[in-house]
């Protein structure tokens, strides 16, 4: 799964309203830049490479008005891109950033970092990160120097890697390296906890709905109650562990159409997220001004 970096809309220019006249986009319905990533390395504002703790309401939005229009394969798709990302959250109030290669350096590299060091031939693994990773990790470090294509191209292939990657560090790591011993034990046990949340979420029932399909990801597309199903089986799993127990805890009362994922999301994010209402607010101003 890529995750694109953020495009200039059509129509900079403005919206027309009903009676033709042009002005600049009304506020909810101008890009948020947190929920975006940005298409050069040197712009100040950050987006999500700031927080993803905006593009995670703004899912938990989307996987709700999926389920409310029973598209299933877009829903799981959004599924999917969660949790892809899922560990990177839960990183990112050790990081202060949610993986910003121009300052991922100050706290992956340095004397007795494994990260993104190439495996020598013959030499004895110490790093469970796999070729993919420690590729895209290694290429983290300088990509901020590089030119937009390859900027983008970095954003687009191998973000997600990273963030893998980082889980990989808090939650499987057998020899832990600079990467992790340099946190505070309390620290470092905390966001083993959530990392090894988000993994499993990553590696659940409802996830890999998304691969189920004998074809590619176009076809099989489950129906509402399989993926009703796979949400059930993938919350017995997640409360085999502490926080996830007490992430799914009010799940019989919630009102959100997979009960308990707000609040698996707060959890990993040690912070609340909410759904956004972004979507409502856009189609809301959209049938205003048309009507």
């Amino acid at each position: 799964m890529r995750v694109r970096a953020a495009r200039p809309g059509p129509g900079r220019r403005g919206l027309r309203d009903a009676r033709g006249r042009r002005g600049r986009p009304p506020g909810p319905a101008r890009p948020r830049a947190p929920a975006a990533c940005r298409r050069r390395p040197g712009k100040r504002r950050r987006g999500a490479l700031a927080s993803l703790r905006p593009a995670y309401a703004l899912l938990l939005e989307v996987i709700a008005v999926r389920w409310h229009r029973r598209e299933m394969a877009a829903l799981v798709a959004a599924v999917h891109i969660a949790g892809e990302y899922l560990a990177m959250l839960a990183w990112e109030p050790v990081l202060g950033h949610a993986g910003d290669p121009a300052l991922l350096a100050a706290a992956v590299g340095g004397e007795g970092s494994r990260w993104g060091v190439p495996v020598e031939p013959d030499a004895p693994r110490e790093c469970d990160h796999t070729r993919p990773e420690r590729s895209a990790c290694e290429r983290a470090l300088r990509v901020a120097t590089m030119p937009p294509p390859g900027w983008r191209a970095y954003l687009d292939r191998q973000h997600s890697q990273v963030a893998s990657a980082l889980g990989d560090c808090a939650a499987r790591c057998r020899t832990p390296c600079t990467v992790m011993t340099r946190l505070d034990d309390r620290v470092r046990a905390d966001l083993a906890e959530r990392c090894a949340l988000a993994t499993d979420f990553a590696d659940g029932a409802l996830v890999k709905l998304r691969h189920a399909a004998p074809v590619g990801h176009g076809f099989g597309v489950p129906s509402p109650e399989e993926v009703q199903s796979a949400w059930e089986r993938a919350r017995r799993s997640l409360c085999r562990r502490p926080l996830g127990a007490a992430a799914m805890d009010t799940a019989g009362t919630d009102p959100y159409p997979l009960p308990g994922l707000p609040a698996l999301f707060s959890a990993i994010a040690a912070t609340e997220i909410v759904p956004d209402n972004l979507l409502h607010d856009v189609t809301t101003r959209i049938t205003a001004t048309l009507g």
